[in-house]
């Protein structure tokens, strides 16, 4: 776009802000919040893994819902960083992973969260549940 904008002489139709780590971060809690994600957290990577600078986690009451809520998160980074996410388990709608580059999101049903419980994996001083096990969860 800025080429064609120089060779034409015109401003750009859109501009997109840097797409940095910390700005997309910003952006996908914002989305998250914005489409009623419930119990986001977030988790800095740095210094655990070479993949990301951040995860973030969010539960959807139901399929529906975490399949909308990880749709309009892609479109919405598209939109302002020109950020291709590539997303995996938009079909079943139970855990949908969007990668961003520096920033990974997933997206749960309530149930299918708890059964992985990603959280006590990369945060720090969350060990294995004192609690029983928990089953593995159904389709709605």
């Amino acid at each position: 776009m800025a080429v064609i904008a120089a060779l034409t002489g015109t401003a750009p139709m859109t501009t997109r802000k840097s797409a940095n780590s910390e700005s997309i971060l910003a952006a996908v809690l914002k989305s998250l919040d914005d489409d009623k994600g419930e119990d986001i957290v977030q988790i800095s990577l740095a210094g655990k893994s070479s993949m990301a600078d951040h995860m973030v986690i969010a539960s959807g009451r139901s399929t529906r819902q975490v399949t909308a809520i990880a749709e309009k998160l892609v479109d919405r980074l598209k939109a302002e960083f020109g950020v291709i996410c590539k997303v995996e388990g938009r079909t079943t709608g139970d855990w949908v992973l969007v990668d961003a580059g520096d920033v990974i999101v997933h997206i749960f049903r309530p149930e299918v969260r708890e059964f992985y419980q990603l959280e006590k994996m990369w945060q720090p001083g969350l060990g294995p549940a004192s609690e029983p096990p928990v089953e593995a969860p159904t389709a709605d």
